[in-house]
C-alpha cells in the first residue's frame, strides 16, 4: 500500500506489465491518461485492450525493452489529439512505465508520413533484440540455461504462449525444452518422427527454411497428416543449423492466429541463428560436465561403512556453475574390530586430471591404512606415490586413526586445514597441530604426529578449504567462525548438523571452490 500511495502521488501515471506484456498494476493517473479504467486494463495486453497502441511501432518498443533490459521510451497520440510519453524501466520481473503528458504537442502528420516515421522505431527494436539477445546468448553455460533465455526473452517478446526444442536423434524430434505446454502433450509430442511429409518441424529441419502458420487451417492445408496435439493456433517452426549442420530446431506456438509479418519473420529467422550457436555450445558443455561429474562420483565412496561407536555424517558440494570438477574427496575406513580411520583430502585443480588424481590418493591411503599402519607413515606413503607419478598436482590431506582399544585419536597433517574438535561441554576449536608438507613435493617429507583422547561424546569435524576460504577473510578468522558454528549446532541429527555447517559457512551463497565435509562422533563403546 506504501508503493501505491508513492505511486499514486507521482505526477502522470504509474503502470507495470509482466514479461509477456499484461497489464499488473495502474494508478489512477495512469487510467485518467489512458482514458479507461484499471478493472478493464489488468491482465490485458495494451495493444490489444487499447486500439489506439494497436501499432507495431509501440510493440516493438516493448519487445526492445524486455530483450535488452534497457530503458525505452515512445510517444503515441490518444484519440483525439493527446500525445503521451512512455518511459518503460524493465528488470527480470517486468517492466514499470511512466506515462506523462508530452510537453508540446507534436504538428499533425498526413497518413503515409505516419507509417514512414513507425518504421525507423521498428528497425532500431529488431537492432536491440539481435544485439541484446546475442550477448545473452554469449553467457549461457548447459541447454537449460538456453531454454530459459528463450523462453524468458523471445517468448513474451513475440508474444508466444508455448515452445519446444527439440533435436534430431535416429530419425524423430526428441524434445530437450519447452515451456507452456502439459506435460501429457510434450508425452505425445515427443518422438514424433522427421517425415517431411507429415510435420513441418521435419521439413523445416531438413529444408533449413523456417516455416510459418498463422492459423491451423493453413497448417492443414499444406500437412494434411499433421497430427493436431497441443491445440495451439499459430506456429513458427525455426530450424537451428550451423555451417548447413541441424542442431535442432525452436517451436514457438500461440493459442490464438498471429500474424507474422516479413519483419517480425526476418527477426526470428535471426534470432534462430544465434540461438543454434548457443545450443551448439551448450549440448558440448553438458555432455563433458556429466561425464566429469560421473567421474568423480565413482571415485567418491557411494556409502560409509556403519562402524559401532562411531556416528558419521559427510557431504560433497561441488564448485559453482562453470567450474568443471574438482578434487576434494573424503572416507571413512574400518581397519579392525578396535580401530578405524578417517581422510579427507584436497587435490589442486577443478579439471578430470585433478579428479583422477583425487582416485589415486584416496586409493593409496585406502591401501596403506588397511595395513595398519599409523598415520604419519600412511601419508608418507601417499607421498611417495605422488612424487613418483611426477604430476605436478599438490594434495592436501589430513588423516586420523582412531583407537577404541588405545581410546586415543593419532592424527598427521599433509598441508591441511586442521579439524574442528568439539568435547561435551566445552565450545569447539580447531585441533593445534603441526601440519607437514604438501603431498607430491618432497618424497622424503616427514608428517608429524598429534594424539588427543579419546572421550564420549567427542566430535571431529574434517573439511576442505572451500569451506572457509574467502577473498579477504583471514584463514585463522574463518575457522573460528566455523567452530562457533559447530559449538551452537545441534548434534542429535548430524546430517542436520552437516546441513547447517555449510549454510552459515562464510561461502555459503558464494562457493567458488569444492567443498568436503565429514562430521564423526565418538558415542561411546
Amino acid at each position: 500500500m506504501a508503493a501505491a500511495d508513492f505511486a499514486e502521488r507521482l505526477p502522470g501515471g504509474s503502470c507495470a506489465l509482466d514479461l509477456a506484456g499484461r497489464f499488473t498494476y495502474l494508478s489512477s493517473g495512469a487510467c485518467t491518461l489512458l482514458g479507461r479504467e484499471a478493472d478493464r486494463l489488468l491482465g490485458t495486453l495494451p495493444w490489444q485492450s487499447l486500439r489506439w497502441l494497436d501499432d507495431p511501432t509501440y510493440e516493438d518498443r516493448y519487445r526492445a525493452a524486455v530483450l535488452s533490459r534497457a530503458p525505452v521510451s515512445f510517444t503515441a497520440c490518444r484519440p483525439p489529439g493527446q500525445w503521451l510519453e512512455f518511459h518503460l524501466y524493465p528488470d527480470d520481473s517486468g517492466i514499470s512505465v511512466r506515462i506523462v503528458p508530452c510537453g508540446a504537442q507534436p504538428p499533425p502528420v498526413s497518413a503515409p508520413s505516419q507509417v514512414a516515421s513507425a518504421a525507423v522505431p521498428s528497425r532500431v527494436g529488431q537492432l536491440y533484440q539481435l544485439t541484446h539477445l546475442a550477448a545473452a546468448l554469449t553467457e549461457v553455460v548447459g541447454v537449460q540455461d538456453v531454454i530459459d533465455l528463450v523462453a524468458d526473452q523471445i517468448m513474451p517478446a513475440f508474444g508466444a504462449q508455448g515452445l519446444v526444442l527439440s533435436t534430431a536423434d535416429a530419425g524423430r524430434l526428441r524434445i530437450t525444452g519447452y515451456r507452456g505446454y502439459s506435460p501429457q502433450t510434450v508425452e505425445r509430442l515427443d518422438g514424433l518422427p522427421l517425415d517431411t511429409r507429415l510435420t513441418p518441424a521435419g521439413r523445416a529441419l531438413d529444408s533449413g527454411i523456417p516455416a510459418f502458420f498463422s492459423h491451423p487451417e493453413e497448417m492443414r492445408r499444406i500437412y494434411p497428416e499433421a497430427p493436431q496435439i497441443s491445440g495451439k493456433q499459430a506456429w513458427a517452426f525455426l530450424p537451428l543449423i550451423i555451417s548447413g549442420r541441424p542442431v535442432g530446431i525452436c517451436v514457438l506456438s500461440y493459442d490464438d492466429p498471429h500474424d507474422f509479418p516479413a519483419a517480425e519473420r526476418a527477426v526470428l529467422t535471426s534470432l534462430a541463428g544465434l540461438v543454434a550457436q548457443a545450443l551448439d555450445r551448450a549440448r558440448l558443455y553438458d555432455t563433458k560436465h556429466d561425464l566429469a561429474h560421473a567421474l568423480q562420483q565413482a571415485l567418491l565412496p557411494r556409502t560409509l561403512p556403519a562402524i559401532g561407536g562411531l556416528r558419521v555424517a559427510a557431504r560433497y558440494l561441488p564448485a559453482t556453475r562453470g567450474m568443471d570438477i574438482g578434487g576434494d574427496f573424503y572416507d571413512l575406513i574400518r581397519l579392525d574390530d578396535t580401530a578405524a580411520a578417517a581422510v579427507i583430502g584436497d587435490v589442486q585443480g577443478h579439471n578430470v586430471a585433478a579428479a583422477a588424481l583425487m582416485g589415486q590418493v584416496r586409493m593409496g591411503v585406502h591401501a596403506h591404512a588397511t595395513l595398519g599402519t599409523p598415520p604419519d607413515r600412511v601419508l608418507a606413503g601417499t607421498n611417495r606415490l605422488l612424487t613418483d607419478l611426477g604430476l605436478d598436482l599438490f594434495t592436501s590431506s589430513l588423516y586420523a586413526c582412531i583407537d577404541f582399544a588405545g581410546r586415543r585419536i593419532t592424527l598427521a597433517s599433509a598441508g591441511h586445514p586442521p579439524p574442528l574438535l568439539r568435547l561435551p561441554g566445552h565450545p569447539a576449536r580447531p585441533v593445534d597441530m603441526p601440519p607437514g608438507p604438501l603431498l607430491g613435493i618432497d618424497p622424503d617429507a616427514e608428517f608429524p604426529v598429534t594424539e588427543i583422547p579419546l572421550v564420549p561424546g567427542l566430535m571431529l569435524a574434517f573439511y576442505t578449504d572451500g569451506l572457509i576460504e574467502t577473498p579477504g577473510v583471514d584463514l585463522e578468522d574463518a575457522m573460528n567462525q566455523l567452530a562457533a558454528e559447530l559449538s551452537r549446532a545441534d548434534d542429535r541429527d548430524l546430517d542436520a548438523l552437516v546441513d547447517t555447517l555449510l549454510r552459515t559457512s562464510g561461502t555459503a551463497g558464494k562457493r567458488t571452490d569444492d567443498v568436503a565435509l565429514m562430521v564423526i562422533q565418538y558415542t561411546g563403546p
